[in-house]
């Protein structure tokens, strides 16, 4: 039993975690991390407090005192909790036959104290000076992230020294005059020196995280190999990301889990998302001013940072997390907590929402910048190919026509420069008798008529399946798309080759409103989960927009709502 808390109870958490078989991941100080048994992340994000006897989950935002863990388990009222925890503990003349096994706690680490900003962003930007950031990384984020050298710099980017340098790096440190004890990732080994956390297992890299101060506050590292554990199932990435914390360690010290900044401090609109490393893309892909948090319902210090900016001539802050926030709750409560902040500190808040094909602001934004590279790269379609799929009229005969005489000569004929048959060519040159050039590109063309139907998520609801494909419909318990939470976005048509099968045209739908959309379109960038109803006068087809492809599925329009 635990005694001498705050409380009058005859127990502590850890008993309360040890009825519910909490399991737990790693130890600290006056802490505890598990597995979160509210909302079943197996990652350890829940940590229970021994000293004050609280808990809270980093990953879906819930928390308070023992008690109330043990009713959420189990739904029962905090009275019941209280009776049922006694009875199973033997505590207050419940179940005297009931004893409760000796328990061993192990010796907890002696832990630094914090050591100040200034310290920290010294020691941390003096290390990060001593390391280099290896090709590979370098070309991760130019290929992949789409960052340019400059920016690259810019953010202060490393890599993860190898583990046998971190103790020599760390007198480099101290000899320099930087104190290491205190500042997140310093620790002191089994032989008494004082060393960095660098493992070979979490190599990756290093993130460095800015306070709105301009100084470096903490670091994140981007692993190169994601942590999974053994019990994960196969659909779990593992954990992608760590903050340099060296809590457990002997004089080791948290992280505190500090707020990125980068932009301007005094920016009217400032937008806020959740990972330091994507905050950074998006502002060098949009030149705006980002605020990441290190998990999505981890918001507790946005709240002095609001005033501040607030404070500072901010006057809106705009939600900007994962498009995941529409289908799992947990991104969706985190979201709802930065309106509540915002508007507590006096500043408009709205919800940033893109093309759900791209999960995070900076996939979305990185796709719009190499979409437009591709266009003035792409020499594009010919004047039949535009023509048949409804792209231009013919007048467009003469800009392509004036274009061609301005090509070097004998580079390509003026026909083929067109795309068109010889007999189309001569009905263009009107030197044959017989079928118009109009009537012969018309009869090689049709109309075909379709309907967008979008789950209706316009009230911040989530939906399980919500931009997920076919198999994520099923998971959620449906067999079919459930008509009635889908609404009828867009009735169109779209002119097309005669011989264009229903998967070409639906790629066309999908590619076509994407991006860009007509005046009367009233729905998102078509994604996953979406129906497409293709119909004419004698027959009507509906497709689920998967992750890959278009599965014809059953749907009742007569269920949906009208946009």
């Amino acid at each position: 039993m635990h005694y001498g808390k705050k409380h009058d109870l005859p127990f502590g958490i850890m008993d309360v975690a040890g009825l519910l078989r909490l399991n737990i991941r790693r130890r600290a100080p006056g802490q505890v991390y598990v597995d979160c048994p509210i909302c079943g992340d197996r990652r350890g994000k829940m940590n229970l407090n021994t000293e004050k006897d609280l808990w809270r989950c980093n990953y879906c935002g819930e928390g308070g005192g023992m008690l109330s863990l043990y009713a959420k388990v189990y739904g029962v009222s905090n009275s019941d909790a209280y009776r049922e925890i006694c009875d199973a503990l033997a505590v207050n003349g419940f179940s005297p036959d009931y004893t409760v096994p000796e328990k061993t706690t192990p010796a907890e680490a002696e832990q630094s104290d914090a050591a100040s900003v200034q310290e920290v962003h010294q020691t941390l930007s003096m290390l990060l000076s001593m390391l280099t950031l290896i090709p590979a990384h370098r070309e991760h984020l130019r290929s992949v992230r789409g960052l340019s050298d400059d920016e690259i710099t810019r953010f202060g980017f490393k890599s993860t020294p190898p583990p046998f340098l971190c103790r020599s790096l760390t007198n480099r440190l101290v000899k320099a005059g930087c104190r290491v004890q205190g500042v997140p990732g310093f620790y002191v080994d089994d032989n008494g020196c004082w060393t960095v956390k660098f493992h070979q297992r979490t190599s990756g890299i290093i993130i460095p995280i800015f306070g709105v101060d301009g100084l470096i506050h903490g670091a994140q590292i981007r692993l190169d190999h994601p942590l999974k554990d053994k019990d994960d199932p196969p659909e779990k990435t593992g954990v992608k990301y760590l903050t340099l914390s060296s809590t457990g360690k002997r004089m080791g010290t948290t992280s505190g889990s500090p707020i990125h900044f980068v932009g301007d401090p005094c920016s009217r609109v400032v937008y806020v998302t959740e990972g330091c490393l994507k905050a950074d893309v998006a502002h060098a892909l949009m030149h705006r001013t980002f605020v990441a948090t290190l998990g999505v319902n981890n918001t507790a210090k946005l709240d002095e940072l609001f005033a501040f900016l607030h404070r500072n001539g901010t006057e809106e802050i705009i939600e900007a997390e994962d498009m995941d926030k529409y289908s799992n709750e947990m991104v969706g409560k985190g979201a709802s907590k930065i309106y509540a902040l915002a508007a507590r500190h006096g500043m408009r808040c709205r919800r940033l929402t893109w093309n759900p094909n791209y999960k995070g602001i900076d996939d979305w934004q990185l796709a719009l910048r190499r979409k437009e590279q591709k266009m003035k790269e792409d020499p594009g379609m010919t004047f039949k190919e535009q023509y048949l799929n409804g792209l231009c009229g013919l007048e467009m005969l003469e800009t392509c026509t004036e274009k061609w005489h301005t090509m070097e000569a004998d580079s390509i004929s003026l026909r083929d420069y067109l795309g068109l048959t010889e007999q189309e060519y001569d009905a263009y040159l009107q030197t044959a008798p017989g079928v118009s050039f109009q009537e012969l590109l018309d009869s090689q063309r049709k109309t075909q008529r379709f309907r967008v139907y979008q789950l209706d998520l316009e009230h911040g609801d989530t939906r399980t399946f919500a931009f997920g494909g076919i198999d994520a419909l099923q998971k959620a318990g449906f067999q079919q798309p459930p008509a009635a939470e889908y609404t009828l976005v867009y009735d169109g048509e779209l002119i097309c080759p005669v011989r264009q099968d229903d998967r070409d045209i639906l790629e066309r739908i999908f590619e076509r409103y994407n991006q860009a959309f007509p005046p009367d379109y009233r729905g998102r960038s078509i994604a996953p989960s979406d129906v497409l109803e293709l119909y004419d006068e004698s027959k009507r087809r509906y497709f689920y927009c998967d992750m890959a492809g278009f599965p014809q599925v059953k749907f009742s329009p007569a269920l949906a709502k009208k946009a």
